[in-house]
């Protein structure tokens, strides 16, 4: 079946790859999906402990902030061996997009503080830095002798009732900041709704919310590149993720096509199976040439060609693998439709991730314009 295909020297591709399964061995991932979705829970604490003991969460952040320092090569194997098992924890925004921005925040005990919370689980440290339409968030910040006052509102947050503290982004003056804000702090309040592969996405509001000004942890983040840093990483993770989707939907439907007998014969040997079939494999193979060209492109052109091509991989899997998971529930027949046949929950889970982070019509829109800039 279609798999991101990289150079492993050292086997360690391999080794991830290994790992997934024998963690998926202790942790069925849509048996997980349900049993979380039925309890409302917005994450598994058993499951990201044990994420954080497998090493998973800390694998990009530097070593003297106690992660791995590995890179977006070994991140992309974890995260499609991940969505080939449905372990649906939000890897890409608690551990990469939050790794991210504190592996290039400024030093300091608040900084150590989250980044080892992070790496061991200890602390669920999760961003809030968007509106509804996936800009930046309505959060201003003040500064006076006393500390930071935060105001405003930030959508599309995940996993915010589990959270022990927010990665905020908001504006002071005329720049960004990033600022860490606990959850038990007044003025903050969280409502949450759900999302069509049983997770959650919140809004948080803060209505004077006062914190300390050593919580600010980075300044000027679009000058220093550091938030494109963090949404590009995620993008190549999410897509990663949905091409591990994607190809064991695929796989699995064309295991039930094998076995499913009508007329006498495999519903797999008619020859209009077989070319849906094959659409849905090429559909995969090139997601994850997708990726891999970026991956490419992120050490041999950094910067635009880099960018255009991690849009374009986000954008071709996240297409690839919705397309893929609704022709699988077709080629199920009637049982495709139901809760208790998996296929169903890799296509709920392709639509939430298609759509985090840009969705393929904004992500191309996105390219265009990229493209076309001096």
């Amino acid at each position: 079946m279609p798999e991101i295909i990289l150079e492993d020297q050292d086997g360690t591709f391999a080794m991830l790859r290994d790992s997934v399964a024998a963690f998926a061995q202790r942790f069925d991932g849509p048996k997980a999906l349900r049993a979380r979705r039925d309890a409302g829970w917005d994450l598994d604490r058993d499951i990201w402990s044990a994420m954080a003991e497998a090493g998973w969460l800390g694998l990009m952040l530097p070593e003297d902030l106690g992660g791995a320092e590995l890179g977006l090569s070994e991140q992309t194997i974890l995260s499609e061996a991940l969505g080939r098992a449905l372990i649906t924890e939000p890897l890409a925004q608690l551990s990469v997009f939050a790794g991210t921005l504190l592996a290039g925040a400024q030093a300091g005990q608040e900084r150590t503080r989250l980044a080892e919370g992070l790496v061991s689980g200890s602390l669920i440290v999760t961003p809030a830095w968007q509106d509804m339409s996936g800009g930046f968030a309505a959060v201003n910040a003040t500064v006076d002798a006393d500390g930071v006052t935060l105001s405003g509102a930030a959508e599309l947050v995940v996993a915010a009732a589990s959270a022990d503290v927010f990665l905020v982004v908001a504006r002071l003056q005329d720049e960004r900041v990033l600022i860490s804000v606990p959850k038990e702090t007044t003025g903050l309040t969280l409502s949450e709704r759900p999302t069509v592969d049983g997770a959650t996405l919140s809004q948080i509001r803060f209505d004077n919310c006062r914190v300390a000004a050593a919580q600010v942890l980075a300044r000027g983040l679009l000058g220093s590149g550091l938030l494109e840093d963090a949404i590009q990483a995620t993008r190549l993770t999410l897509a990663a993720e949905l091409a591990g989707a994607g190809s064991k939907a695929l796989e699995d439907t064309v295991t039930y096509t094998k076995e499913r007998v009508q007329f006498g014969k495999p519903v797999a040997s008619f020859q209009a199976i077989q070319h849906r079939l094959v659409d849905m494999w090429g559909a995969a193979e090139f997601a994850c040439a997708a990726i891999v060209n970026a991956l490419e492109r992120l050490v041999d052109e950094p910067g635009k060609p880099a960018a255009l091509a991690v849009l374009a991989a986000k954008a071709r899997a996240g297409d690839a693998a919705v397309d893929i998971s609704r022709k699988a529930i077709h080629l199920h027949g009637a049982m495709g439709f139901t809760d208790e046949c998996d296929i169903g929950l890799y296509m709920k889970r392709a639509v939430n991730l298609n759509a985090t982070l840009g969705n393929p019509a904004q992500l191309r829109l996105q390219f265009v314009a990229l493209e076309r800039a001096s």
